[in-house]
Parts: structure tokens; C-alpha cells; sequence
């Protein structure tokens, strides 16, 4: 099993390092980074030095907006796999971030066990 660098974006400090708890604990992934706001992801996201295997978006931040994240990595033509955990993940909201990129769609509220199972499998792959 391989390990997964991650940054984490998501403005909830609870949710956070919970989260970084459970992917660490229940995993091979290292949240390297971490960012609340669509700024802090972009700056984190561009930087070369720091490569990572997945970015866990959020899509409501508490300035700017996930989805500007994943735009951005759009454009820029990204290898970094994205995956979005939000509350918001009406179907509607799923079409429109798989469209900008995104691999995989959770919702936090019941789907943290199917991102966690998520990760295992990438970690699994070849």
C-alpha cells in the first residue's frame, strides 16, 4: 500500500482535525497542508515544491468558494486527483463538480466511511 499526500481544504477546525485523524489513523495518507479558504488552497495547490496525490475539497469556505478551486485546477490541468466532502452534495451540485474535475463526490453528513474506503483504494493501486 502506498501512501497518499493530501491537502486538506476545509474552513471547519473541528471538522479538520477530525478528519485528519480519521484519514491518518484509517489510511496511508498524510494531510501535508491544510487550508479554511479558496486563497490559502490556491496557494498551496500551485505550489511545486509540495507535490501531493489528492486535494479534499470543501466546497462552502469560509472566504471564496471550492468550487473556484477546482476551476482553477481545471485550468491549470492538475494531476492531482480532486475529491469533494461537502454538506452540500444535492445531485445537482455532484454534476457540477464532477464537470470541474472532480473524481469523486461525498457528503459529509454519511459518506465519510465511502471516502475513507476511497483513499484505501488509491493507496492500494499500482
Amino acid at each position: 500500500m502506498k501512501a497518499l499526500k493530501a491537502i486538506l481544504v476545509e474552513d471547519s477546525p473541528v471538522i479538520r482535525e477530525n478528519l485528519i485523524a480519521a484519514l491518518e489513523e484509517m489510511t496511508s495518507l498524510t494531510v501535508v497542508a491544510t487550508a479554511a479558504d479558496e486563497a490559502g488552497a490556491l496557494r498551496l495547490l500551485s505550489t511545486p515544491e509540495a507535490p501531493v496525490d489528492i486535494a479534499i475539497v470543501d466546497i462552502v469556505l469560509v472566504r471564496g468558494s471550492g468550487l473556484n478551486v477546482l476551476r482553477a485546477l481545471q485550468a491549470q490541468g492538475s494531476p492531482i486527483e480532486r475529491v469533494v466532502l461537502t454538506n452540500h452534495a444535492t445531485p445537482a451540485m455532484r454534476r457540477q463538480c464532477l464537470a470541474l474535475g472532480a473524481s469523486r463526490v461525498f457528503d459529509k453528513s454519511g459518506e465519510i466511511d465511502a471516502l475513507i474506503e476511497h483513499c484505501l483504494e488509491r493507496a492500494a493501486e499500482p
